[in-house]
């Protein structure tokens, strides 16, 4: 099969032939129709992510055919249509058992733990545990652009956040995952502040729902632009990029009692930010993390996109072939791509 390889940390990768991969006993093979190019995995090709061994195959926000079953697997069967959470779990640890499948002991990660979906072909792990089933009505670029962004965004707003009709929800960063949590709590009633440098990226926030905007750039602090706006502070917030700043600014623009949701990684030398702890002590806030989704809460999420609350083809920026993928993926740290780049041809 084609696939794009890296065998360094920042080295260039290259598109190459490699072995098609086979099904384990609890696995299937599917078959890439498309998947989704992420920050996630720019920090893997960078070298973040201490999970990956040389040569890898980047790629986890997939959708595609089954091509092959494993022996031990139920519940499918070669041509079903699917998706699989970007931390896929084993389904024996105790986080399992309890349901959290996000945090699973022994988690499974296409494109960190193995390789992944940069591929003609990906092979998932405990396949019984961990697919879902994709409507007939979903196109696979939209299915793969739930991914991790989308699906990290639903959990942080309504799993996490518990976002309620009338809140106010500041959302910093408008990339993928903060144009997906900004769909999200306006598709819930909440009114929406977003939060970029980009005016462009600020114009498609308030297309997707954001009742206001913050160009971070253009005030002399987005903490009490946003507290003004909000007429006391944010009942939740979400730092959906990843960076001391947004972080440090996420939890000080809340209300009291309000939660902060970190969704964008913090990495490397971002891994220890800073954080206003006496704020956090006075006003009795909340800081809560969400990594990605289990399989089994993916019904209210497609009930909402089957009924047009959500519509996350409105993401996309571009689809893109998997050689062009090598090109996208290098310029992941530049952030001048609007909304979430998909890759479609093979």
């Amino acid at each position: 099969m084609k696939a794009v390889v890296y065998e360094a940390f920042s080295a260039p990768p290259r598109l190459q032939n490699v072995p098609d991969p086979t099904p384990v006993a609890h696995g299937v093979v599917v078959k890439v129709m498309a998947t989704g190019v992420c920050r996630s995995d720019w920090h893997g090709w960078v070298g973040h992510d201490t999970d990956i061994q040389l040569p890898h195959v980047p790629g986890h926000e997939l959708a595609g055919i089954i091509e092959a079953v494993g022996k031990d697997v139920t519940r499918w069967n070669i041509g079903d249509r699917v998706t699989v959470p970007f931390v896929a779990g084993c389904g024996a640890c105790p986080e399992c058992h309890s349901g959290n499948h996000q945090v699973c002991d022994h988690q499974f990660q296409p494109g960190f733990t193995h390789w992944g979906s940069f591929a003609q072909y990906v092979s998932i792990h405990k396949a019984d545990i961990n697919l879902v089933r994709l409507p007939e009505t979903l196109d696979f670029a939209t299915a793969a652009s739930l991914g991790c962004r989308f699906v990290t965004s639903f959990r942080a707003i309504v799993d996490q956040g518990k976002v309620t009709a009338g809140q106010w929800v500041a959302v910093h960063g408008c990339g993928g995952v903060g144009l997906s949590a900004i769909m999200i709590a306006n598709a819930v009633g909440a009114n929406v502040v977003a939060i970029d440098i980009s005016d462009d990226k600020l114009a498609l926030a308030k297309a997707m729902g954001a009742v206001a905007t913050v160009n971070a750039t253009k005030v002399a602090s987005v903490v009490e632009a946003v507290t003004e706006i909000t007429h006391g502070g944010a009942h939740v917030s979400v730092d959906a990029l990843g960076h001391p700043t947004t972080c440090f600014n996420s939890i000080s623009n809340l209300r009291k009692r309000g939660k902060h949701i970190q969704v964008g990684l913090m990495l490397a030398e971002n891994s220890t930010p800073a954080i206003p702890m006496s704020k956090v002590i006075a006003h009795e806030l909340e800081i809560l993390g969400s990594h990605g989704m289990q399989a089994h809460r993916y019904g209210a999420m497609m009930a909402m996109l089957q009924t047009g609350k959500l519509m996350p083809e409105k993401l996309i920026g571009k689809t893109i072939s998997l050689e062009q993928s090598i090109e996208a993926l290098m310029n992941m740290d530049k952030f001048d791509v609007t909304g979430v780049t998909v890759i479609t041809e093979f």
